[in-house]
């Protein structure tokens, strides 16, 4: 796939996007998860390899080549690393997966009810190296935890700032302004969000996409005029926290907008099942999510 088959993949397609993106400090839980104890690996380079192993198990099952995964976001020892012989970014679109590519380096403590992302001083450098390996887009998340004006057009501020340069860059940014779903005052806190979200997107160049990644909204459908903008190439929904059923019950409320879940896709599989197995844990949990996203 070209940029342009990726852009039609993403803006077209029936189905979800996988977050295959857990980092430094989430990865342990992944494992566990998955099966792998603490005592099965030391150091950075074993986590990171026991991590792209799960990875690579899942991209390589058939059932997350049955169209219904359009896109998957990788962390960047997964975008460095190979499935099948072939470089993680071609694997993925060889099964049809656009891929983006996690670029935050981690948040700011709380201030003002927001974590802002810390300084990305790394960023024009993996940009370069995600545009020659054929990434698609990037994602990059900050945190919302109350209904602070000032704080929500911060980060909203800081989210577009960066992807006017991951854009120029010739990438197209998700923009992740996550609303934690535990605070009290989220219902009117996402309107503030809506509308600081607005007024970004009306001040991008004509023909600029990006892509946005929001939490589920406490009310269904407050992000149609999103969804509806002419620079707004998909609206994703994270987790958040949800479970799986309560997270696909509440996406199917959201007319447009489709899944970008982790523990979701990835929280029943684990190490010891057969190939078999596996692919019929990972497409059950695929089909599910895609139902919900295309309802």
């Amino acid at each position: 796939m070209n940029q342009q088959d990726m852009m039609e993949r993403i803006t077209t397609g029936q189905g979800f996007i996988a977050a295959l993106d857990q980092s430094g400090g989430s990865t342990p839980k992944a494992l566990r998860g998955y099966g792998v104890s603490d005592d099965e690996w030391s150091g950075d380079d074993e986590m990171f390899a026991r991590i792209h192993e799960m990875r690579a198990r899942v991209i390589t099952s058939p059932s997350f080549a049955n169209g219904k995964v359009i896109g998957a976001i990788l962390f960047e020892k997964t975008m460095d690393g190979t499935v099948d012989g072939k470089p993680t970014a071609e694997a993925l679109k060889d099964r049809g997966v656009v891929p983006f590519i996690k670029v935050d380096q981690g948040l700011e403590d709380e201030a003002d009810g927001v974590q802002l992302m810390k300084d990305m001083d790394k960023l024009d450098a993996l940009l370069a190296k995600s545009v020659a390996a054929g990434m698609f887009g990037t994602k990059m998340r900050s945190v919302i935890k109350s209904a602070s004006p000032t704080g929500i057009a911060a980060i909203v501020a800081q989210q577009f700032d960066y992807a006017n340069r991951i854009a120029d860059a010739g990438l197209v940014p998700m923009v992740e302004p996550e609303y934690d779903i535990h605070a009290a005052d989220r219902a009117d806190g996402e309107k503030i969000l809506l509308a600081e979200l607005q007024k970004a997107l009306d001040a991008l160049p004509e023909g600029r996409m990006v892509m946005l990644k929001l939490s589920i909204p406490v009310e269904a459908d407050l992000y149609a005029p999103l969804i509806a903008h002419p620079n707004v190439a998909r609206v994703v929904a994270l987790s958040g926290g949800y479970s799986t059923e309560e997270a696909c019950e509440r996406l199917a409320q959201n007319h447009g907008m489709i899944a970008s879940f982790s523990r979701g896709l990835l929280q029943d599989l684990r190490k010891n099942l057969s190939d078999e197995e596996f692919d019929a844990v990972l497409g059950k949990a695929i089909d599910t999510i895609a139902a919900a996203s295309v309802a």
